[in-house]
């Protein structure tokens, strides 16, 4: 039998308390980033580089000349990230955008092909403004939830979340320690080149089974997804903090330790709600960056994106600046309590 499709009434129904509890929170979101003097800006999802992380995919397309020239291969964006940032160069100081983003083979109760990112830039500013930022937005959207709604805090798989409390700040060495009994950064003498063997030894000793196969940063995840992650967020949103250097993707090295860059990820009721960056400016590092991101996706994929050449020139009249992208719709999951993410979703992708 086929499935009823989501714009009859009576589906339709059964969202609509989560969707208009998503446009009073969209609307606290405005009112708070034009509060703090951000200019809401918006950008094309199409462009020429759509996000160069290795195991994001995205959707290609091609603009047709239409006067009668080669057609160009382009792609939906994965993130507003690189248009953003030339308008940073550009010389606006705080910018936001609620945007529309895309990302293939992407389909679960927490994700959609299509979804809304929240994402922001401070120039001049570093991580601490970004965390504030978080914090704020969290308490400022929870509130605009119909009470009837807001049973708990924000809640996710009988995990909960008080937005009215502030983020703890915790480095992910901390974590490592508390959750998985690791000493993370003593696997990686070398900062770039961890030893996944010496991960493996320190696992075995702390009891932690792990697969057979992988490199460092697969046996990374397998322990922090495991052990790690289920219990951050809970109580108090959870800030990590200091990733090891080899996953800095375009965030700056850190000034305090140079085994460690300076990006965070939010954890709400044990789930990834942002990630954010102080950002690199340095133009020949991030192409350094990119084109090792490239080489791991064509081994591990046999596909590769192009890098975006305006965006690197940018670079060099990029302010230092912070910038943070949060899922908007896993918000209004937790917020609502909303089983899965096409619950959240105005017009879910067919």
């Amino acid at each position: 039998m086929a499935a009823t499709p989501w714009w009859t009434a009576d589906a339709f129904a059964a969202r609509r308390p989560f969707l208009m509890a998503r446009s009073a929170m969209t609307t606290a979101l405005r009112g708070y980033f034009a509060g703090q003097g951000f200019t809401e800006v918006e950008t094309p999802a199409l462009q020429v580089s759509p996000g160069l992380e290795p195991h994001l995919r995205a959707f290609a397309t091609q603009i047709n000349d239409p006067y009668g020239g080669d057609a160009r291969p382009m792609y939906l964006h994965t993130s507003p990230e690189f248009a953003m940032k030339k308008l940073l160069a550009a010389g606006l100081p705080r910018i936001f955008q609620l945007a529309q983003v895309f990302r293939d083979g992407e389909r679960s109760d927490t994700h959609h092909p299509a979804f809304s990112m929240v994402e922001w830039y401070r120039a001049g500013q570093d991580l601490t403004a970004l965390i504030d930022d978080c914090g704020a937005l969290l308490r400022a959207t929870w509130l605009a939830v119909p009470e009837d709604l807001r049973k708990g805090g924000l809640r996710w798989k009988g995990k909960a979340c008080d937005p009215m409390r502030r983020p703890e700040v915790l480095t992910v060495a901390e974590a490592f320690r508390r959750y998985a009994g690791l000493e993370i950064l003593a696997t990686a003498p070398d900062p770039l080149h961890p030893d996944a063997e010496r991960l493996r030894e320190m696992a075995m000793y702390a009891s932690i089974k792990l697969p057979e196969s992988g490199d460092w940063e697969d046996l990374f995840f397998h322990i922090f997804l495991e052990h790690i992650e289920p219990k951050l967020g809970i109580g108090a949103p959870t800030a990590l903090i200091d990733y090891p250097l080899s996953m800095a993707a375009l965030a700056k090295k850190s000034a305090r330790d140079p085994r460690v860059a300076d990006r965070v990820e939010l954890y709400v009721a044990g789930l990834e709600l942002a990630n954010g960056f102080a950002e690199l400016t340095d133009a020949g590092e991030q192409r350094r960056r990119f084109e090792a991101d490239m080489e791991k996706k064509q081994r591990l994929y046999g596909t590769r994106y192009p890098l975006d050449e305006d965006f690197l020139a940018a670079l060099a009249y990029m302010p230092e600046a912070s910038g943070i992208a949060l899922g908007f719709d896993r918000l209004v999951m937790l917020a609502t309590g909303a089983e899965k993410i096409d619950d959240v979703i105005w017009a879910p992708v067919a």
